[in-house]
């Protein structure tokens, strides 16, 4: 079809490799777009990483949420496995931002894009 397809993978809590997903997505994104090229980036939050998708806990709360107003073919998405594991060990409900999808589990939707043809990348 001639789009460009990337999975970003983030399963640490750690600012820094959020950050850097984020960068690598606007990068990538940013020299398809200059080729006039079509690129559908996936960045998919596991583990730990589902912070990164927390409103109450991600430590790029700011970024995030500007970034994902702006950069619309970069969708996210939250592992439900790891959501409910966290809720049951908080005892409360773990809210994921508006504009994440939230998927049966991470892991598969990353083996599920593989085998679609998208390229997997843990930066």
């Amino acid at each position: 079809d001639g789009v460009h397809k990337l999975v970003l993978q983030i399963s640490d809590n750690n600012p820094q490799k959020m950050n850097t997903v984020m960068n690598v997505a606007a990068n990538v994104s940013r020299l398809y777009s200059e080729r006039g090229e079509e690129i559908d980036i996936k960045i998919v939050a596991f583990n730990a990483g589902l912070h990164m998708l927390r409103p109450d806990t991600s430590p790029v709360s700011k970024r995030i949420t500007n970034f994902s107003a702006s950069m619309p073919n970069v969708a996210f998405e939250a592992c439900n496995n790891t959501r409910t594991a966290m809720a049951k060990k908080s005892g409360k409900s773990v809210p994921i931002f508006e504009f994440a999808e939230v998927v049966p589990a991470g892991v598969v939707s990353i083996i599920e894009y593989d085998e679609a043809g998208y390229t997997v990348v843990r930066p």
